[in-house]
């Protein structure tokens, strides 16, 4: 099997790779500060649900959540299966949304108490405290472990494979197992470094825009 006949699949399964980070990404990082509102509610039983929730997806791995969220359905409920992709895209969603709200939070709660009463005795209401004062500092503080977890994010869509999706290391399984070589598992570690490079720079570069609010 030639070099260029090995690239072509796993440029393919590094398409449904980019698929899982991109959505996953687009999601996650929204839904993550809605669940931040709801762990920091003043209302009680909203906000130790959701603390609850949180604890759950954190404390249980991201591969037996794909594939509970995968066969559950029809164990349990005697419904369809969900599509494979789907599946995994709603597990990899809610697990982030949740690493990514606990980062907001510790964001949120480092700004200190004095810069939200200065809002107030300058007649801001709270929307606009968080907004123009709050928010891009929170941004700064939060860029790093953000970084970090976005990291993780590029490896951890290798775990898709465990329901047959056909990603990156799946793509390279598949050839080792029908060919027996080797070499395509080292070709698809330079795809994770090229990738997890170029996001370190994009980062780095994001971390020194944000020095601005130091």
């Amino acid at each position: 099997m030639g070099f260029w006949e090995v690239t072509k699949q796993l440029a393919d399964g590094f398409s449904v790779t980019l698929l899982i980070f991109g959505v996953t990404l687009l999601c996650s990082l929204p839904l993550g500060l809605v669940i931040t509102f709801g762990s920091m509610s003043k209302w009680k039983p909203l906000k130790w649900l959701t603390k609850t929730f949180v604890w759950i997806i954190r404390g249980t791995p991201l591969m037996l959540q794909i594939i509970l969220i995968f066969y559950g359905p029809g164990l349990l409920f005697k419904m369809n299966a969900l599509p494979r992709m789907t599946a995994v895209l709603i597990a990899f969603v809610i697990n982030y949304s949740c690493y990514f709200s606990e980062i907001y939070r510790g964001g949120i709660e480092s700004i200190s108490k004095g810069q939200y009463e200065a809002g107030q005795v300058l007649g801001m209401t709270k929307s606009q405290i968080f907004f123009r004062i709050i928010l891009f500092q929170v941004i700064k503080r939060i860029v790093p472990p953000m970084g970090n977890e976005i990291i993780t994010l590029v490896k951890d869509t290798s775990l898709a494979r465990v329901i047959a999706v056909a990603e990156l290391v799946k793509a390279a399984e598949n050839i080792v197992s029908m060919r027996s070589i080797i070499w395509p598992l080292f070709y698809v570690g330079a795809f994770y470094l090229a990738f997890s490079a170029v996001l370190t720079l994009v980062l780095g570069q994001i971390e020194k825009k944000m020095n601005y609010f130091n």
